[in-house]
């Protein structure tokens, strides 16, 4: 695909039913003639937090698909993946869809709930692991956060779902709130440990949390809504005993961004894997 066949790049948000909620991102259902570095161009022409491009239909509702922020390929993308779902739902219906992904195969499912999509994505394989004091100091002082403001209920964690998320817990919405970190340290910190984000949390509820996602090494300052580390982060409320076996969280992100979504967590008794659903539509 050269430059005189350019790709029909499609915008939809998700994590929300509002064109201004959410977390946008491009889709391009047919990059089968796009090579890397075009597809990393796209994305930074497009400027979301990732894109996602369907490089190769491999069966019936299945595909190969890859993920390019403005400045990098990542392994998995959530909300990428939800938005190209409900595209792909809306050009096709509704039903099962099943991606290969570079962090392993996703399975999605999409459902018409009224007038709205509805996109159910089924994680690969999670796990937690601690992280160093010294690692976790140089991110509280990038953030410019004193430790003090952690919550001691819910530990710092280095969570994976498809993607390597440092979960850190505000003790108060206020903390929460004030995000204005150090750019340049805490990326190359993200660089050095292999985040792809910070998994910001501040706990409403037994199962109602509010989040943030900064995301410097995408190239951008803050992820509006994280699909790849709400999948960590339902992982990681499980491995530490936090909720029940069986438990449905919500998480509310993009509010202190003027875009809010909501993201469903949903553990299963028996299941490693995790499941994120949310809405998404096309924005323009």
């Amino acid at each position: 695909m050269t430059r005189d066949h350019e790709p029909e790049v499609l915008r939809y948000t998700a994590f929300s039913a509002d064109p201004g909620g959410g977390n946008p991102a491009g889709v391009v259902l047919d990059a089968a003639g796009l090579d890397e570095e075009r597809m990393l161009t796209v994305a930074a022409e497009v400027g979301y937090s990732e894109s996602a491009f369907l490089t190769e239909r491999t069966g019936e509702g299945a595909y190969t698909i890859r993920y390019f922020s403005p400045k990098a390929e990542v392994p998995f993308c959530g909300h990428a993946t939800v938005a190209t779902a409900i595209a792909l739902a809306e050009r096709d219906g509704p039903g099962p869809l099943e991606f290969a992904t570079a962090a392993g195969r996703v399975p999605v499912t999409v459902v018409r709930e009224g007038g709205t999509l509805r996109a159910t994505l089924t994680s690969v394989v999670p796990h937690v692991t601690e992280i160093g004091a010294a690692d976790l100091a140089e991110a509280l002082a990038a953030l410019d956060w004193p430790a003090a403001d952690l919550d001691p209920a819910l530990p710092p964690r280095i969570a994976y779902a498809g993607a390597r998320h440092l979960v850190l817990a505000a003790a108060t919405r206020e903390r929460l709130a004030g995000l204005a970190y150090d750019f340049a340290r805490l990326e190359a910190l993200m660089r050095r440990l292999d985040l792809t984000t910070l998994q910001l949390v501040w706990r409403e509820g037994p199962v109602v949390f509010h989040v943030r996602d900064p995301f410097p090494v995408g190239g951008v300052v803050e992820d509006p809504a994280t699909g790849a580390a709400a999948a960590a982060f339902g992982a990681y409320v499980r491995e530490l005993g936090l909720v029940p076996e069986a438990a449905v969280l919500t998480l509310h992100q993009g509010t202190d961004m003027g875009r809010p979504g909501t993201l469903t967590v949903e553990l299963r008794a028996g299941e490693d894997r995790v499941r994120v659903s949310g809405t998404g539509t096309r924005i323009g």
